[in-house]
């Protein structure tokens, strides 16, 4: 073609926007970008996945793992259906994604032809900040440009709806006219700092706290430094969120771990006996772990004002960036008289003693007997040999809490799953997207069966395919078969004080080694957690991605940290008690887990 057309002036777009890579699936109602894509090869590279889904996974990894905008790109029809799991991800999770749609011809638009859907009205909640069709060539840079500006600013994924006849009409010379909007890709992001007085509000509310604690979330991704600083000054313990693990350092003494139903007994501690409590970039939806209404004076920082008293009615929000918030306020606690020193002291001794309990009571559930790996353990022997400079990525089920509760991150280290939207399947599509991002970096993925055989099994297919592009060729998914749904299995026991229903929970069995070794990379498969050390360590080593098959037990219980454990337990007791005999080994889990909690509270 010689012509110059609207999608090369679209991939022309995406690189002046320092965009390097795409993902997706192609279709009839993208072949002129996918043209353009292959006449600009070596600038805009195209990521193919298995299925839209997954593509859409891994624009949302992208933007987590680097920081950018995830792009992804699909057909009408089926192809833009397929992407709302992804893009929903997204949405919940903050992150700045683009999504270019293809569309059936103008012409045809209004007579139900052929997967033709109504995409605007599709998108329309989970691209509500921006979600448009163009309409006519000179439309497509302008709509490039705001869609980029409106999910850097916002950090939610963005919709660009381009019909077939559009992408292959001829590029337009852009000159000023009325009805033509010339833009630029151009973005930069805002200093945004409270005002003073909130400042001063919020210095005054922290210096009078005695027994303070900080919640710490994603938001404080470029702040570590001042959170630790900021602790210290004030004797505080600090707990994370799910997504605000990574950027904590969890060996800190005073670090009590994850908050929430997957959290600590350290951190519940912290949370229910805190007198005040400052939240920082977290908008963790677990409220009723958050201290009692009245119980803590509060503050939250946030970059986006939204989210302040979201979850928790605050006195003072600060709207601002983390890191220079917190260094305000450490300023301002210089300048104010504080006599809380004592009994700080004796708080930051209590949350200390709490950290260790905590770190006893998890090597201890670690190596409790089960049939036949314990999965606490899976992730615990991963301890000491994940490398420094290793990716992680979970996917969402009772693997998460194993993460939480187990996995010590060295500093660094990025960790990354669907957090808030908490969707199955989303593991080896964000490793993918974070080993194609660093390739000299190994991935680790941790991943249950049930979310394996929803989108990693298929998107094995693609590390196969890719891997030999890789500087560093370690990819490691560990496999939790335990052929059951375990994390909603006992959430029909808590929840509902319903047995597990084996129709819904009991997934079918599948040869995850042996699938790899199909695929030409290495499968290890382990049943006895002796040899889970060494299995790791071949993992690591190995010179190809590899696929650790652990067989693990289902009955190893997700009891929430007490209190709020302990009002579940009868409910949970009763469900297992419905089971009959195949509940006996779980009531067995259940009753140690919960000895282990209540003699931790008798001691605090």
């Amino acid at each position: 073609m010689s012509q110059r057309t609207v999608s090369d002036l679209m991939v022309e777009r995406l690189t002046a926007w320092g965009v390097n890579r795409v993902f997706g699936y192609s279709g009839d109602g993208i072949n002129g970008f996918m043209g353009a894509l292959r006449r600009a090869e070596g600038e805009v590279e195209f990521v193919q996945a298995r299925h839209e889904e997954a593509a859409a996974f891994m624009a949302v990894g992208h933007g987590k793992y680097t920081g950018g905008v995830g792009v992804v790109t699909s057909t009408q029809g089926p192809g833009a259906v397929h992407l709302l799991n992804g893009l929903y991800d997204a949405k919940m999770d903050g992150v700045p994604v683009v999504a270019i749609i293809g569309q059936q011809s103008r012409t045809v638009l209004g007579s139900a032809y052929m997967q033709e859907i109504d995409l605007l009205t599709l998108f329309k909640d989970v691209a509500a900040q921006f979600a448009q069709l163009a309409s006519s060539p000179e439309q497509v840079p302008m709509l490039m440009d705001r869609a980029f500006r409106t999910a850097l600013e916002t950090r939610t994924p963005c919709v660009v709806i381009v019909p077939h006849d559009v992408q292959t009409a001829g590029a337009p010379g852009l000159e000023p006219e009325h009805g033509i909007v010339v833009t630029a890709p151009v973005w930069h992001p805002a200093r945004v700092m409270p005002r003073d007085q909130e400042l001063d509000a919020a210095a005054g509310i922290l210096s009078h706290g005695e027994r303070i604690a900080l919640l710490v979330g994603q938001g404080a991704r470029n702040a570590r430094k001042e959170v630790v600083d900021l602790a210290e000054k004030l004797n505080a313990g600090i707990t994370t969120s799910l997504l605000g693990k990574p950027y904590v350092d969890e060996t800190l003494p005073f670090a009590a771990g994850t908050m929430g139903h997957l959290g600590t007994t350290a951190s519940a501690y912290l949370m229910e006996n805190c007198d005040t409590l400052l939240i920082v970039g977290s908008n963790d939806p677990w409220t009723e772990f958050y201290p009692k209404p009245g119980q803590a004076r509060a503050v939250q920082i946030d970059i986006d004002g939204r989210k302040i008293a979201n979850r928790y009615p605050v006195e003072t929000g600060l709207v601002g960036d983390a890191a220079e918030t917190l260094r305000q306020l450490a300023v301002r606690l210089e300048a104010l008289q504080q006599d809380k020193e004592s009994q700080r002291a004796q708080w930051r001794a209590d949350v200390g003693h709490q950290v260790r309990a905590w770190r006893t009571l998890s090597e201890e559930r670690a190596g409790i007997a089960a049939s036949p790996v314990n999965p606490e353990l899976v992730v615990r022997e991963l301890n000491g040999r994940l490398p420094d400079n290793a990716q992680v990525a979970v996917d969402v089920g009772s693997c998460v809490y194993w993460y939480a509760r187990q996995l010590t991150l060295p500093e660094g280290v990025p960790a990354h799953l669907s957090g808030t939207l908490a969707s199955m399947g989303c593991a080896v599509p964000y490793g993918l997207a974070a080993k194609l991002a660093h390739p000299d970096r190994p991935l680790v993925a941790l991943a249950g069966d049930g979310g394996m055989q929803m989108l990693g099994v298929a998107e094995l297919i693609t590390v196969a395919h890719r891997w030999r592009e890789w500087a560093d060729p370690r990819f490691v998914v560990c496999v939790f078969h335990n052929r059951d749904l375990a994390e909603v299995s006992w959430e029909q026991r808590e929840t509902e004080a319903e047995p597990r229903f084996p129709a819904s929970q009991v997934i079918p069995g599948f040869d995850y080694a042996g699938y790899a070794e199909l695929l030409g990379l290495k499968g290890l498969r382990v049943d006895d957690p002796t040899k889970l050390g060494a299995a790791w360590e071949e993992a690591l080593a190995a010179d190809r991605p590899s696929v650790l098959e652990v067989l693990t037990d289902p009955n190893v219980p997700l009891l929430p940290p007490f209190p709020a454990g302990a009002q579940k337990l009868d409910d949970m007791r009763s469900a297992l008690a419905e089971e009959g005999a195949d509940g006996t080994h779980a009531r067995k889990l259940l009753d140690l887990y919960a000895e282990g909690e209540e003699r931790l509270r008798s001691h605090s």
